[in-house]
């Protein structure tokens, strides 16, 4: 059974959003030539500067033909099912050869399947495997889920676990209600760093030098979306540093109303996320902050212990 705990508990709980360097470990966080995100507008280039280049060409233990295969299989984004040489060659930078050989070598793995009719690939069930087994193997997603569809039901609104992935949000876990749009969006789905609520939550969770490198890296690589975000994210961080939870209200979507908090499981190196959302009009805006925010912080203290 959970039990409910302390905020601001040091080994666990939701991660009190201040601008303390103490307040999470400063975890590296892996760089790549092509960050994709479903919300990055079309004007925004199709890979990201990698950072940890330089690092990786002398790393003996770094295997550039395994990396390159892998960033292939990223190159697909929520609702695409097909992609082509050239749809990878844009995406990832790489020869148009060295996408073939790559992508050949993942269909004959069973990672990717290739329709000679149309020329293209589609990710096959291989991929579906890997993914089952991390969530299967995460003790956080099995014990969050029932806890995360009581709070649906009891409140009305969607909620969501997830956690950083470069310079997106990935869902690891999302309970659907009806007073919430959530636009497709299931398990899987990247949402932006600095417009979602998500992304706001863990980074005002972050120290203060580590979150302004991960914000350069960001601008870097969407200079476009940035420029738009940019204003209303420093907004929305001095707010959810003075009130302990982030929120973006028809920031990320001009349908979307949501808070979330950011929190660390006990044993857990790695910061993760909880939020929830409804349709514009659903809930009242004021709700969020009288109502959802606390309860969702509650529940962030109560998983963190049971975690460990």
């Amino acid at each position: 059974m959970f039990r409910c705990g302390s905020i601001a508990e040091p080994r666990g709980g939701a991660i009190p959003l201040r601008n303390q360097e103490t307040a999470v470990a400063d975890v590296p966080i892996p760089q790549t030539s092509d960050v994709v995100a479903d919300t990055v507008p079309d004007s925004a280039p199709d890979s990201a500067p990698d950072s940890a280049a330089g690092e990786r060409a002398s790393d003996p233990n770094f295997v550039t033909a395994l990396a390159r295969g892998l960033e292939l299989l990223r190159c697909f984004r929520t609702g695409e099912a097909m992609l082509g040489n050239q749809d990878f060659v844009r995406r990832t930078g790489f020869p148009k050869a060295t996408v073939s050989r790559l992508a050949g070598t993942l269909v004959q793995l069973g990672y990717l399947r290739y329709d000679a009719s149309l020329g293209k690939y589609a990710l096959d069930a291989g991929v579906l495997a890997l993914g089952f087994s991390y969530l299967s193997a995460s003790n956080v997603v099995a014990l969050a889920r029932p806890h995360m569809l009581a709070f649906a039901q009891s409140h009305g609104v969607s909620v969501s676990l997830g956690k950083r992935d470069r310079l997106e949000v990935i869902y690891l876990e999302s309970i659907r209600n009806d007073a919430g749009v959530m636009l497709g969006l299931g398990v899987g789905s990247r949402l932006s760093l600095v417009s979602s609520s998500m992304g706001r939550a863990y980074l005002a969770a972050l120290p203060s030098a580590r979150r302004e490198r991960v914000i350069a890296e960001f601008a870097q690589a969407y200079p476009e979306q940035w420029r738009q975000q940019e204003a209303p994210m420093r907004v929305a961080l001095e707010a959810a540093e003075r009130l302990g939870y982030s929120a973006s209200f028809r920031d990320w979507h001009p349908a979307i109303h949501a808070c979330a908090v950011a929190f660390r499981p006990i044993g857990e190196r790695e910061i993760h996320m909880l939020s929830c959302s409804a349709s514009y009009g659903a809930v009242p805006e004021q709700d969020f902050h009288d109502k959802l925010a606390p309860a969702l912080r509650a529940l962030a203290a109560r998983l963190s212990e049971a975690t460990g």
